[in-house]
C-alpha cells in the first residue's frame, strides 16, 4: 500500500469511531485495521455492490451506451450514406452534432445529479435515448438524423458523470481505479461484441425492406429501452439504498467507507466549492487533458470503419476488423488497472500509454503496408486506458461533493469538445490517410502528456508540505470538506 493512503487512512481514525459512533469496533485494535467481523462485513458489502446493485447495472449501462453512439460507424459501410444521400462532410457533421447535444446537456445534469436521485434519474434517461435511437431507422436526409443524433446525446450526455459520481460514494478510493477501468473495458467490449453483431446484422439487407443500418439502429433502441426500465427500479445510488439490505455491522462500514473515499453525499450545493475549483491550475489541466484525449476518440469512435476499408477491406470485412480493436482496448485497460492497483503512479502511466497511441499513429500514417496499418490502428487505442487512469486520478484526488461534481461536469465539457471537434479533423480530401488528422492528435497527445505531469506535480508538491508538517487539528469527520479545507488529505499520484 503506497504511503498517501496509509496516511491518510490512519490520521483520524478514533475520529471516524466517534463521528458515527461505532461503539462496537474494538477500541484497541489499530488505526488501520478492522476486526475479522468488520473485515467479513465489508467482504460482504463489495460483493453486492460488485455483483449485484452496482457494477452490473453500470457495466451494461457503459456497454449500450458506447455501442448506441458508435452505430454510426457501423452504419457508414451498411447503406447509411447511399440512403440518406449523405455527403462525407454531412457524415462528419453527424459524428460530431451527437456531441453538441452532450455539450448543452451538462450545465442542466450538474443541478440533476445532485438534486434528483441518480438511479431513477438515469433510468429515464436510458429509456429516452433508447426511443431516440429506435426512431433514428426513419431518417430520410442529413436534417432528421441531425435532429434525431443531437437528441441521443442529448439524453446521453448525464450517463459518464452520474456513473462516476456512483462510484467515487460507493467505493474506497483504493477501490475506485478497477471499477473505473470496469466502465471503460465495457466500451472495448462493446467494440469487439459490436462489431460481431454489426457483421451479423449486416446479413440483414433487405429484410422487409429496410437495409442493415436501419436493423442495427431498431434492435439497440429496443434492448436499450428494456434495460432502462430495469435500471430505473435495481440500481443502488448511494451507500445507504435500502436495495442493499445492509446488516448492523455493513452499515457502520459504510460510515468509515464514506470517509476514507471523502465523498460525503448531500443535496446542497455549496458554491464555494466551485469557486475554489476555478482557482486551481490542476483544474485546467484536466479540463484541457480531457479535451486533447478525445479529439482522437471522436475520429475513432466514427471512422474506424472507413480507415479499416480504406487499407483495402471489404465493407463488412471492415467491421469485423474492429473486433481486435475492442479486445486490445480491454488488455490496455485492464494493464493499466492492474498496474495501478499494485504500484499507483496513475499519472505517469497514463502518459506512457499516450506515447504508444502516438507510435500507432505514426504507423498509421508513415508504414504503407495496410497490416502494419491495422497495427497501428490497435496501438491507438491505448489512449482508453490512459484516460481511464486519467479520471481515476480526478475521482481519487478531488475532496467535497459538489466540487467533485463541478470538475467531473467540467471535465464532460470539454470531454464533448474534444469529441465534437475530432472528426471535423477527418477532412474528406486526404482520405483514406487523413494526414492532418493524425498529426493533429499525435501533438494533442503530447501536449496532453504536459499538462498530466504539471498536475501530478501539483499534488505532489501539496502531499509534500502536508506530510512534512502534519496538521494536529482535528476536523469534523461528517462534514462535506473538500480536499483544500481538509489538511490531513493526501493526494493519490
Amino acid at each position: 500500500m503506497s504511503n498517501e493512503v496509509t496516511d491518510e487512512r490512519a490520521y483520524s481514525f478514533e475520529e471516524k469511531k466517534e463521528a458515527y459512533d461505532v461503539q462496537t469496533v474494538n477500541s484497541e485494535e489499530s488505526a488501520n485495521e478492522l476486526t475479522p467481523e468488520f473485515k467479513a462485513a465489508e467482504k460482504s458489502l463489495i460483493w453486492k455492490l460488485d455483483f449485484y446493485y452496482v457494477m452490473p447495472c453500470i457495466a451494461v449501462l457503459n456497454f449500450l451506451q458506447f455501442f448506441d453512439k458508435s452505430t454510426l460507424n457501423y452504419s457508414a459501410v451498411l447503406g447509411i450514406k447511399e440512403d440518406a444521400h449523405l455527403t462525407d462532410s454531412q457524415f462528419s457533421w453527424l459524428g460530431s452534432i451527437f456531441y453538441l447535444g452532450y455539450l448543452l446537456y451538462q450545465v442542466p445534469n450538474t443541478y440533476f445529479i445532485q438534486r434528483l436521485p441518480i438511479g431513477r434519474y438515469i433510468g429515464v434517461l436510458i429509456v429516452v435515448w433508447g426511443l431516440v435511437l429506435t426512431v433514428t431507422c426513419l431518417g430520410k436526409n442529413f436534417s432528421q438524423l441531425a435532429a434525431l443524433r443531437f437528441l441521443l446525446g442529448f439524453f446521453e450526455a448525464g450517463i459518464y458523470p452520474c456513473c462516476m459520481m456512483i462510484i467515487s460514494s460507493m467505493y474506497r478510493r483504493d477501490e475506485q481505479a478497477g471499477r473505473i477501468g470496469c466502465v471503460y473495458i465495457c466500451n472495448g467490449i462493446a467494440m469487439a461484441i459490436g462489431g460481431l453483431i454489426g457483421y451479423g446484422i449486416g446479413h440483414m439487407m433487405g429484410v422487409r425492406g429496410m437495409n442493415g443500418w436501419q436493423w442495427i439502429m431498431i434492435i439497440l433502441g429496443s434492448v436499450t429501452m428494456a434495460f432502462g426500465i430495469g435500471c430505473f427500479f435495481l440500481l443502488a445510488d448511494n451507500p445507504k439504498s435500502k436495495l442493499l439490505n445492509l446488516t448492523e455491522d455493513e452499515r457502520k462500514l459504510v460510515a468509515l467507507r464514506t470517509i476514507d473515499n471523502s465523498t460525503i453525499v448531500t443535496k446542497e450545493v455549496k458554491y464555494h466549492h466551485m469557486i475554489e475549483a476555478l482557482k486551481e491550475p490542476r483544474f485546467y489541466c484536466f479540463i484541457f487533458a480531457s479535451l486533447l484525449y478525445n479529439l482522437q476518440n471522436g475520429a475513432l469512435g466514427i471512422f474506424s470503419s472507413v480507415i479499416t476499408a480504406g487499407f483495402g477491406f471489404s465493407s463488412l470485412n471492415a467491421i469485423l476488423l474492429t473486433v481486435p480493436a475492442g479486445v486490445v482496448d480491454c488488455l490496455y485497460i485492464g494493464f493499466a488497472v492492474w498496474y495501478n492497483g499494485r504500484y499507483g503512479n496513475s499519472l505517469h502511466l497514463a502518459s506512457i500509454l499516450l506515447v504508444i497511441a502516438i507510435i500507432g499513429l505514426l504507423l498509421l500514417v508513415v508504414i504503407p503496408i495496410p497490416q502494419v496499418k491495422l497495427l497501428g490502428l490497435y496501438m491507438c487505442w491505448s489512449f482508453a486506458a490512459s484516460y481511464t487512469l486519467f479520471l481515476t486520478a480526478m475521482t481519487n484526488n478531488v475532496s467535497g461533493y459538489t466540487k467533485k461534481i463541478f470538475y467531473s461536469s467540467a471535465i464532460m465539457v470539454f470531454y464533448t469538445i474534444g469529441n465534437f471537434a475530432g472528426p471535423q479533423m477527418m477532412v474528406s480530401s486526404q482520405k483514406p490517410l487523413y494526414l492532418g488528422g493524425m498529426i493533429g492528435y499525435m501533438a494533442a497527445d503530447v501536449i496532453c502528456i504536459i499538462l498530466l505531469q504539471y498536475a501530478r506535480y501539483s499534488m505532489a508538491k501539496v502531499n509534500k508540505q502536508r506530510l512534512a508538517n502534519p496538521s494536529t487539528e482535528k476536523i469534523d469527520t461528517t462534514k462535506d470538506l473538500t480536499d483544500v479545507e481538509n489538511p490531513h488529505f493526501i493526494y493519490r499520484l
